[in-house]
């Protein structure tokens, strides 16, 4: 029996939540250049101090380090009784990616997990053992249910809204680094089957210096069942533009769930993030890689003060029932990603 055939489907974002994991960075000399270990651990701190505003944070992280973590976090003004540290081994800090993907009961409320396999974006950077086994710790600890998905899927390659739609790129999951033996209309209906949805609605490609191929939190968002932010780039001379200008054609002739085009809201890219000699020449910085916490929006910002003003105050106008914080993303996207890739909600 799969989750959809049981009632469970996938919560929008926005829906209520018990709490946000994130999955603290291991010391690995190949993360950050290995250099960056003390900014590292104080951005991740800031942000989980800012998801504790709102919310509990839950951290995966070996019991060896868990003092100094609470030291690092309690420093940074994390609300002490909704930081919650768990036991849990792993080889990477990306939980969007290789964490849970929840899941709710429509009826009863009871809240499982999806078990998807996970290869560190089509085997990209060894080792990856630790991570995929971070959803069935979760599982073991919080003593839920857990549904083992049959194929490869990150949650950076996914977005729904609250009425069975979900977006997602073809250059991510119809990728022959993640599920070579499956079509695209069978990858259509694991989704369907694992996470309750209904409509798939394929994107083409992610923006330069995307590590995973192409993640969709990358490019646009959901913010209600019926708009769509999305990233636009109106410099022709960056790589992105074209890119971002095709998606958003395509996102132009999708259909919400009454048959009409979706309000898309354009989201300028910041300017070009890039570190020389670093081994992405341009980072994937993106202010759509915002995390919806109860009550409030957390969004990614690169220290360009006109740039991330703009960002914020196009998600206050988006979400005007919720509390819009910028989180200082620059150190972060250095490895590829920020405040989205990082975390995972936990439903209600």
């Amino acid at each position: 029996m799969t989750p959809a055939s049981l009632g469970f489907s996938m919560p929008p974002e926005w829906a209520p939540q018990e709490a946000v994991w994130l999955s603290w960075p291991v010391d690995d000399p190949r993360h950050w250049g290995g250099e960056k270990r003390d900014t590292i651990h104080s951005r991740f701190a800031a942000f989980a101090a800012g998801i504790s505003r709102f919310e509990t944070v839950r951290i995966n992280a070996p019991s060896s380090s868990h003092e100094e973590i609470r030291q690092i976090c309690n420093k940074a003004k994390t609300v002490p009784e909704r930081l919650e540290l768990f036991d849990h081994s792993h080889d990477d800090v990306w939980c969007r990616d290789h964490g849970p993907i929840f899941v709710k009961h429509r009826e009863s409320g009871e809240v499982a997990l999806t078990d998807w396999e996970f290869n560190a974006w089509g085997g990209k950077f060894k080792p990856w053992d630790g991570d995929n086994s971070i959803p069935s710790q979760i599982a073991g600890t919080l003593k839920i249910r857990r549904f083992e998905a049959p194929m490869i899927l990150e949650g950076g390659a996914i977005e729904i809204n609250g009425s069975g739609q979900l977006l997602t790129t073809e250059a991510v999951l119809l990728n022959k680094n993640r599920n070579p033996q499956l079509s695209r209309e069978q990858i259509e209906q694991n989704l369907r089957d694992y996470l309750g949805v209904q409509d798939i609605l394929w994107l083409a490609r992610g923006i330069e210096g995307d590590d995973t191929d192409g993640h969709i939190d990358d490019l646009a968002r959901f913010t209600d069942d019926r708009t769509i932010v999305a990233c636009v780039e109106k410099d022709s001379n960056s790589p992105n533009h074209r890119v971002l200008s095709d998606n958003l054609q395509r996102l132009s002739e999708f259909r919400n769930d009454f048959g009409k085009p979706f309000e898309l809201v354009e989201m300028p890219m910041p300017e070009a993030c890039e570190v020389p000699g670093w081994r992405l020449p341009v980072l994937p910085a993106a202010y759509v890689n915002f995390l919806i916490v109860n009550g409030g929006v957390l969004v990614p910002t690169f220290r360009q003060s006109r740039n991330d003003d703009r960002a914020c105050g196009i998600l206050r106008e988006l979400f005007p029932g919720r509390e819009v914080v910028g989180i200082d993303a620059l150190d972060l996207v250095e490895e590829g990603g920020t405040l989205h890739c990082l975390s995972q909600q936990q439903p209600l």
